[in-house]
């Protein structure tokens, strides 16, 4: 039994919920615990040979709490004594709502609880419920737990959270299917148009000063990546009219801190490129790695007087050809639907949310998440719909910078 500290009262977490569904006379139990330095060991443990996306890889969990310092959770899934899933959870106030997400809030995309490899869909299955009962008991004070933008499968296994009743998430994922090397990726998507475009954007490239593709090996280079992306990203969502959901300092800490402590380890599961002309980074992505797969978490680029030559389209290229030669299956360019990314991708990937009320009031917040997530659907899937959204919201940042000024 472990001690947390929620709204300032202290509340013991339950040590163990068992369930009478357990199949062929299996013990299964769900434990839920204040995600403090040890009980983190034991999810780092166990993740050394659990399948988990990169929002819930032992990094990227250590880091955010380290960094933000959210009212944190670890649900775990025992079969006969042994630990089969362990899902890390971040409790957050929205409103006068208390609603339980994955680390990461918006940055966690393609969701996968670590999960142990080869195990039956149907132990787990039966399990979850006893999972989320003893949730609902340990923290009577969460009103919902929200399970958004879950990735369908992993490396082969089916998401444990996938048979939860659930919707489709309004952002669809895009992929490249790599399979056949980056010449047959070409052949697929007018290779012959995009080598000529290469060849033309890295002549623009030396007359402009010499280029470079730069990966990030220290935390000196992390450090000088990630600072020109956050201005990049900063002066395109000021353009665009969107908040910069990397404007706060804890979570640039959050990405500091772990690209940084990933070049500890010999394969990095989070890594930075960048393209730099005349000395300048132009172009910075950051991508994470699952197996077999080459996610794109953020990209950006500096709007100057070399972006008509498309820095971005020109370090993806580079990018999507390396993850070829390093024989990986996909390159995923993970949420959202963007032209840039439609000139490549040949695979569509439905995420899934699933929100999971445990209180009266979160059952009216869900409802409220549920309409919401198809009116921003439907917004996002008109063209048109979308093409006007975004010019008002460029119109209506113009209008506030306007009177900022005055």
């Amino acid at each position: 039994m472990a001690d947390a500290t929620a709204s300032g009262e202290n509340k013991a977490l339950s040590s163990t919920t068992a369930s009478d569904q357990a199949p062929a006379g299996a013990l299964i139990a769900a434990s839920v615990q204040a995600a403090t330095g040890d009980v983190i060991a034991s999810y780092v443990e166990f993740c050394q040979t659990a399948l988990h996306a990169p929002p819930q890889d032992p990094l990227w969990v250590r880091q955010w709490i380290e960094n933000l310092r959210p009212d944190a959770i670890i649900a775990s899934l025992t079969i006969d004594g042994l630990t089969v899933l362990s899902l890390p959870l971040e409790i957050e106030r929205t409103g006068p709502f208390r609603v339980a997400r994955f680390l990461g809030g918006r940055h966690a995309n393609g969701n996968f609880p670590a999960l142990s490899p080869g195990l039956g869909q149907s132990f787990v299955s039966s399990g979850l419920q006893a999972l989320f009962a003893a949730i609902k008991s340990a923290r009577p004070d969460i009103d919902l737990i929200a399970l958004q933008r879950l990735q369908p499968d992993l490396d082969g296994a089916t998401n444990p959270l996938a048979g939860l009743p659930s919707f489709p998430s309004p952002n669809l994922a895009l992929a490249v299917d790599l399979d056949g090397g980056f010449d047959s990726v070409l052949e697929r998507a007018s290779g012959k148009r995009k080598r000529k475009k290469h060849r033309s954007q890295a002549r623009k490239f030396e007359i402009a000063g010499g280029f470079a593709r730069i990966e990030a090996r220290t935390r000196e280079e992390t450090s000088r990546l990630l600072d020109a992306f956050f201005a990049m990203k900063e002066q395109r969502f000021r353009k665009m009219g969107i908040i910069n959901v990397f404007g706060d300092e804890r979570v640039r800490g959050f990405f500091q801190a772990l690209f940084a402590s990933a070049l500890d380890n010999k394969n990095p599961a989070f890594v930075l490129h960048g393209l730099e002309v005349a000395g300048k980074l132009r172009a910075v992505t950051g991508s994470s790695r699952s197996p077999k797969r080459l996610i794109c978490e953020f990209g950006a680029i500096l709007e100057d007087e070399l972006s008509f030559a498309s820095p971005g389209d020109f370090l993806f290229f580079d990018n999507i050809q390396e993850a070829c030669q390093q024989g990986n299956l996909l390159y995923d360019f993970s949420v959202g639907d963007e032209p840039y990314k439609r000139q490549w991708c040949d695979v569509e990937i439905r995420q899934s949310d699933a929100l999971l009320p445990l209180t009266t009031k979160g059952r009216v917040l869900a409802s409220a998440l549920h309409q919401g997530a198809r009116a921003k659907a439907f917004v996002k899937n008109s063209p048109m719909v979308w093409k006007i959204t975004k010019a008002l919201r460029r119109r209506a940042q113009g209008q506030l910078s306007k009177a900022d000024e005055d």
